[in-house]
């Protein structure tokens, strides 16, 4: 593969429309039969993976970076001293969650905490928090002042 930035890539691939319904076959019906009870820790690190290959050096390129990947509205509800909490939403997630029992997000929590965790220079981890009723998830991320990354 190219070494392209996400904004290359994009911009090749804006203007053809992706069905979601063929995103979902993929994403909840596939990948859970090919891995099994090993979908969410697979997709974390995947989700890590890819933040390597796509290193993002601000929260609004995060931000933008969900959007155009289709994952959905990334938002900052709340930062702390070692913490940030996101809310993400979308038409997807919504539909998600009304038709499927089990779905994960660790895709996503995996991407948000190898970012963070590369701009901070920290060892951090994601967390997420489904809130089905309200048709978002919640993703908390955690890093150590303590645990520096070492190059």
């Amino acid at each position: 593969m190219k070494n392209t930035t996400f904004q290359e890539q994009y911009k090749l691939l804006e203007n053809i429309p992706l069905s979601g319904f063929g995103y979902e076959l993929i994403r909840e019906i596939l990948l859970p039969e090919l891995l099994g009870k090993e979908t969410a820790p697979v997709l974390y690190w995947a989700g890590k993976s890819l933040a390597r290959k796509y290193p993002l050096e601000t929260m609004e390129e995060i931000i933008a970076f969900f959007e155009k990947a289709g994952w959905g509205t990334l938002t900052i509800v709340s930062e702390g001293k070692n913490e940030l909490e996101f809310e993400l939403t979308s038409p997807l997630i919504a539909a998600r969650f009304s038709y499927k029992e089990d779905c994960t997000f660790q895709l996503e929590a995996g991407f948000l905490a190898q970012q963070i965790e590369q701009q901070k220079k920290l060892v951090t981890e994601a967390y997420e928090q489904q809130k089905k009723r309200a048709k978002k998830v919640i993703f908390t991320v955690k890093w150590d002042r303590k645990d520096p990354i070492v190059e």
